[in-house]
């Protein structure tokens, strides 16, 4: 089992940034890639970014690119999603996860584990 824990949400004026961050313990050498998705009230669960844990590629939603920044510590096992510029619609919760493949990281059921998730609120 891969365990992992998110930090770093909060509530944040329009235009500020925020970092999450994703720690994971347990068997993280069965993880392949980390990813961030986001669900708001009343919508389904988004992808956001990935990044592999070998070669560091990283895959990022329309809605992210230019803004976010996803980020590993292959050491401390932990993945960080930077996010600048963020605008009211950015408010939701943020989830990480991890996935044992490279491949098909924008879809959230090729995903094993997944964290509890950090509310994100930026306000207008």
């Amino acid at each position: 089992q891969v365990q992992l824990v998110e930090s770093g949400g909060g509530l944040v004026q329009a235009g500020g940034s925020l970092r999450l961050s994703c720690a994971a313990s347990g068997r993280t050498f069965s993880s392949a890639a980390m990813g961030w998705f986001r669900q708001a009230p009343g919508k389904e669960r988004e992808f956001v970014a990935a990044v592999t844990w070998n070669s560091g590629n990283t895959y990022y939603a329309d809605s992210a690119k230019g803004r976010f920044t996803i980020s590993r510590d292959n050491g401390k096992n932990t993945v960080y999603l930077q996010m600048n510029s963020l605008k009211p619609e950015d408010t939701a919760v943020y989830y990480c996860a991890t996935s044992r493949y490279v491949l098909g990281l924008r879809y959230w059921n090729g995903y094993d584990h997944w964290g509890q998730g950090t509310q994100v609120t930026v306000s207008s």
